[in-house]
């Protein structure tokens, strides 16, 4: 088999999986054939997020299609590639598995995900069973993931890529324009901080940071632009909340440009979690993860512990941002890039699936049976799944979702009261 035979295509929907798949594929062999489908869901990407995803992954516009489902279904059957990556989010990457692997010219199925993913969850691993490859970024992603794996009993067979980001990062280089970049650039999240309160505060920090310098310009690097869909679901907006506080200084700016562009002038990053502080770094920009709202999953800063770049809302007024030590960055997305593993790993899976050896995973149902996956994929695609299956599922499914959820509720209860009890005849 010659490498250059290879047929690879990638397959996302929201921004963050478009942007990880088209970058991941982009930097595939440049003998492979590459290509990416967008799949048409309720939360599928703008043109112009899908021109942002692509300004950096090295694929050109025309190595993109979007198609719906059925057609991705037609396509995979009639003229199978030899690798699809799938970028999705759990419910659907559990649709897409299901669907690809179940051929009998099946490709290789991929899969991953698309930023900081520390730590290690279970679900993560759940909605992508049967996939042949589970690609991960760092070397601590991939202790963290086998471990879990073997706990869990969910196996996967895991493969180490440097993060597309940090690639696209290094291959950038250095600072932008070396002694006049002076932005100030802050990366924001969909849900992270999620509570209204803590974002507000985060947009005022941002708003005295403006007001302390006004010879530098504070960056709000969004995610969207208003109207556009993002995979996580934004609340409460940081432009809606600037707004609430009142006129804002000439030197704080909203952007949606790539965050290539943002950070070719920047001097420094601030985020609470965001993968574009691993880009930042790559680059050698000083980043600051704010610890305001603590350390934890939830906020997805706990790979920070250690790194020497946490800090407050004093350190962002003072200016202290700071590189991690080296030990720490080959821990965490930034190792050597002769330690991927992942384009080998596909050639041998390749192989195998050449000379008919490439064995069709076990996918069970789990609870609910056909139900629960007739009920995932209708969730997923909302009005764009059309089946019988889905509409079943839709009409008995709520009303059990909403029994399941009241049921959890008072058991929850029931346990807090119980727990309680004890405590007050103390």
């Amino acid at each position: 088999m010659t490498a250059g035979s290879i047929r690879i295509v990638g397959i996302a929907d929201t921004d963050s999986y478009v942007k990880w798949a088209a970058a991941l594929v982009g930097s595939a062999p440049a003998t492979w054939e590459r290509s990416m489908r967008i799949l048409d869901t309720p939360l599928a990407v703008s043109d112009d997020q899908l021109r942002a995803a692509l300004a950096t992954s090295g694929l050109p516009a025309d190595a993109v299609e979007r198609l719906t489902l059925a057609e991705l279904q037609r396509s995979v059957v009639d003229d199978p590639p030899d690798v699809v990556i799938v970028g999705a989010r759990g419910p659907l990457a559990r649709v897409l598995v299901r669907l690809l692997a179940a051929g009998p010219a099946r490709p290789v199925v991929v899969t991953g995900l698309p930023g900081i993913s520390v730590p290690a969850t279970r679900k993560a691993l759940f909605y992508r069973q049967g996939a042949d490859l589970f690609v991960v970024h760092s070397r601590r992603e991939r202790a963290d993931f086998a471990a879990l794996s073997v706990s869990t009993s969910i196996r996967h067979r895991f493969a180490l890529a440097t993060l597309p980001f940090a690639a696209a990062a290094v291959r950038a280089g250095g600072r932008g324009r070396v002694g006049e970049a002076t932005d100030i650039v802050f990366a924001a999240q969909a849900v992270v901080p999620s509570e209204r309160d803590d974002r507000v505060r985060v947009a005022d920090m941002l708003r005295r940071l403006a007001s302390a310098d006004v010879a530098r310009r504070v960056v709000v690097k969004l995610r969207a632009a208003a109207g556009e869909h993002q995979t996580h679901r934004e609340s409460h907006s940081y432009p809606e909340l600037l707004r609430s506080l009142g006129p804002l200084p000439e030197n704080l700016v909203l952007s949606t440009a790539p965050m290539q562009s943002a950070l070719d002038e920047a001097t420094g990053l601030v985020t609470v979690s965001s993968t574009a502080a691993i880009e930042a770094i790559a680059r050698g920009i000083p980043v600051l993860a704010l610890d305001t709202f603590g350390v934890s999953p939830a906020l997805i800063n706990v790979v920070f512990e250690g790194s020497g770049v946490l800090g407050g809302e004093d350190d962002l007024l003072a200016g202290r941002f700071r590189l991690p030590p080296t030990s720490w960055s080959r821990e965490n997305y930034l190792h050597d890039a002769e330690e991927d593993d992942w384009t080998a790993a596909i050639e041998r899976l390749v192989d195998l699936r050449r000379r008919g050896l490439l064995a069709h995973p076990i996918l069970p149902t789990g609870r609910g049976g056909r139900l629960r996956l007739a009920w995932e994929r209708k969730s997923v695609l909302g009005r764009m799944d059309r089946s019988p299956a889905g509409r079943w599922a839709l009409v008995v499914g709520i009303p059990v979702r909403s029994i399941v959820r009241t049921m959890r509720r008072a058991g929850n209860r029931l346990q807090v009261s119980r727990s309680a009890g004890p405590m007050s005849s103390r």
